[in-house]
């Protein structure tokens, strides 16, 4: 019974329920997460209208008119949760590192006392496991980053990052799939089109999913860039070990 995966539940004001399943990032954890979350939309239990899997929790959102918390606590506690169908994917992301591109890579190598290219190094020698969507539409909240590549966000967040960039702060790293503000460390910037609202979903990775980052040159990133503005351009899949 779903009762037993989670460790604690809470309100989340008088209209949501927070299931936490774990106290650190962990594969595992998340894994769990992503499969009650699936177990909970399909149910399509009453008055439940929003459902937003994190890396250990899991807001479920309500109609308080239709449902409460205790009534909610109940249907979950009976809700069967399967096993995970689905095979996790691996999609190289081609990046131009530095520059305009990356604004922060300078900086972060010198607080971090290496050089750029020992940045670029480290930031593209693994893939990295998407734990879950947010702060913005699409966005890839992946992790964790080496050691010694982890710092603190900027002390002053930017207004507007441009869509595409790459960036990192504290064990996470991901990409700004539209112009938002943010304040993490901006590395450089990929050519492909991250989010398509027409689309579904709109966004070619999903949760559990890896991105593996891969530095390109310049003219290398026009081409992409103008494959990607016609539609043209090519999402490369890779099994996990063999970029």
């Amino acid at each position: 019974m779903a009762k037993k995966l989670w460790q604690a539940a809470a309100p989340a004001g008088d209209g949501a329920l927070v299931l936490k399943f774990g106290e650190h990032a962990d594969p595992e954890v998340n894994d769990l997460v992503h499969r009650v979350a699936a177990a909970v939309r399909a149910a399509a239990l009453p008055g439940v209208w929003g459902v937003v899997p994190a890396y250990t929790t899991l807001l479920i959102e309500y109609d308080p008119l239709l449902s409460d918390d205790q009534e909610l606590l109940s249907l979950l506690g009976h809700l069967p949760i399967p096993a995970e169908q689905r095979v996790p994917r691996c999609f190289v992301l081609p990046v131009l590192y530095g520059g305009d591109a990356g604004p922060d890579l300078s900086s972060v190598a010198a607080a971090l006392r290496l050089s750029p290219d020992q940045v670029i190094s480290l930031h593209t020698a693994s893939p990295y496991r998407i734990y879950c969507l947010g702060f913005s539409p699409g966005f890839p909240l992946c992790g964790m980053l080496p050691v010694e590549l982890r710092t603190a966000r900027r002390s002053s967040p930017r207004t507007a990052v441009p869509a595409g960039s790459v960036a990192m702060a504290g064990a996470q790293t991901g990409v700004y799939p539209l112009e938002t503000p943010g304040g993490w460390h901006l590395l450089g910037k990929t050519p492909l089109n991250l989010f398509a609202l027409g689309h579904d979903p709109p966004t070619f990775y999903q949760p559990r999913d890896s991105l593996w980052f891969r530095a390109i040159d310049a003219d290398q990133f026009a081409r992409l860039a103008e494959r990607a503005r016609t539609g043209s351009a090519v999402i490369e899949e890779v099994a996990l070990g063999s970029p």
